[in-house]
């Protein structure tokens, strides 16, 4: 259905706790011990059952408030897999005479195990985040592990993009946001798993043809990648309360995501391992936390892209914050580096 006038459309919510919890419980509940944990999120039985805390973070409808300037709706992509997306579109006083909107793909972080694109956190942050870009972001809720471990998220980008793709090949939009979509000027974002995520679909589409989408940039926050060789930032012994992810953390989601038997040296948690396939001619802009335990990960493939035939590579190291400030930390110090990281963000999409 088109929808000819965005800000008068209806916000349309999904249930988003089917991709929170089991969709499976075991008829008989003799779940055994406890086998990998990450403290207060997510748990692993012996006998497979997966339980995540609903507590940990509350979400939300689409609504968003007044002075935001911007409409949000959820739709699905894929009912089977429960794949849906939240499409954020900045407000405008007369669509007809409105330049289009270029449109960021973007991914929920959480170690491929846990978050939602429904989660508060995220609904509040790029709400913003398409308000100050005046962009239009599809926000992409994809399965995780350990019931779908890798590729499953991969392939649900994928799809997700092609998703993005048919929209722009329809003859008549199916899709309310799409008339207001520049699909020359596309982008892929995400932030901890969500910016490795866009990151492994950046590199998977090499020179597919993706016509008449134009992929201009990817964007990177505090992008989760690991390896079995720990860097200085990793090995820092007692963990800065500024950040949210811990080394045990790190290393249980790789276990949780990562195929059975893989270790951190699997390209898809160690793209810089040797042999493995780097990401060319691209625009990238990397966003880097100083108290990050990712931050030396983060600053190294800033270096080895740099050095990878036509890419175009931008960094921004935000001081004296950790792992997902930008969502996780209402302080006012944590806030203004929000806003900084966000003027940055702003500028690499209007060069």
């Amino acid at each position: 259905m088109v929808v000819s006038k965005p800000e008068k459309m209806v916000a349309m919510a999904l249930d988003h706790n089917l991709s929170l919890e089991n969709a499976t419980k075991p008829e008989d509940d003799h779940r055994g011990s406890i086998i990998k944990e990450v403290e207060g999120l997510i748990k692993l039985y012996e006998n497979g059952y997966v339980e995540r805390s609903l507590k940990v973070m509350s979400c939300v409808s689409p609504f968003l408030a007044q002075d935001i300037e911007v409409n949000a709706r959820d739709v699905f992509i894929d009912k089977v897999n429960n794949i849906w997306a939240r499409i954020y579109v900045p407000k405008c006083n007369d669509y007809e005479k409105c330049n289009k909107f270029p449109l960021t793909i973007y991914f929920h972080g959480g170690g491929f195990c846990v978050g939602s694109t429904a989660w508060k956190c995220y609904h509040n942050f790029l709400g913003k985040l398409s308000s100050k870009t005046r962009c239009l972001i599809v926000s992409v809720n994809y399965r995780l592990a350990p019931e779908d471990r890798l590729p499953a998220a991969y392939e649900d980008g994928m799809k997700a993009l092609m998703w993005v793709k048919k929209q722009a090949t329809m003859s008549q939009f199916s899709e309310f946001w799409a008339k207001y979509c520049d699909f020359s000027s596309i982008y892929l974002g995400g932030d901890s798993a969500g910016a490795n995520l866009a990151y492994n679909v950046a590199l998977k589409l090499g020179t597919s043809d993706i016509r008449p989408l134009i992929l201009k940039g990817i964007i990177l926050i505090q992008p989760f990648f690991g390896g079995e060789e720990r860097t200085n930032s990793e090995l820092i012994k007692v963990q800065s309360r500024k950040s949210k992810l811990s080394l045990a953390a790190s290393d249980t989601y790789w276990r949780l995501a990562l195929p059975s038997g893989a270790d951190r040296d699997h390209p898809w948690c160690n793209p810089l391992g040797n042999g493995t396939r780097k990401l060319e001619n691209m625009r990238v802009i990397i966003c880097v936390a100083e108290k990050d335990i990712l931050k030396d990960r983060n600053l190294d493939l800033c270096s080895v892209l740099a050095k990878n035939m036509g890419n175009k590579v931008k960094h921004l190291i935000s001081e004296g914050v950790g792992h997902a400030f930008h969502i996780l930390d209402d302080s006012q110090f944590s806030k203004n580096r929000k806003m900084e990281m966000v003027s940055h963000i702003v500028d690499f999409i209007n060069e």
